[in-house]
């Protein structure tokens, strides 16, 4: 059976999500990445249910800055709403560029993971 690159990323991300899992305490925190945005959401896997969702714009700045900006938005509407912690699902997407500028908002913006 010959692999193409939709089925490698897609065996990689079942193999992160069997991995991670959120909580109520602890939510997963996954990201999508599109051309022109970038995705972030707070899951409660227990329940089945978004917390907190965050879209970045990148028609104001570059996309990496947007993605940054995006992170620390979601980081701050989740401490507002009582998350500190939370899980990184980095759905399949390697941890570079823009997916670790999410990241790194996030936790400036005072997320733990």
């Amino acid at each position: 059976m010959k692999l193409t690159l939709n089925s490698n990323y897609k065996k990689i991300k079942l193999k992160i999500r069997n991995k991670v899992d959120g909580t109520s305490e602890r939510p997963r925190l996954t990201i999508f990445r599109s051309n022109k945005f970038m995705y972030g959401q707070l899951i409660n896997d227990q329940t089945g249910t978004t917390i907190i969702s965050s879209v970045s714009d990148f028609d104001k700045m570059k996309k990496a800055d947007a993605s940054f900006e995006a992170g620390k938005a979601l980081a701050q509407r989740a401490i507002e709403k009582g998350f500190k912690k939370a899980v990184f699902d980095r759905n399949g997407y390697k941890y570079h560029g823009r997916v670790k500028n999410f990241a790194d908002g996030a936790r400036e913006g005072g997320l733990e993971f």
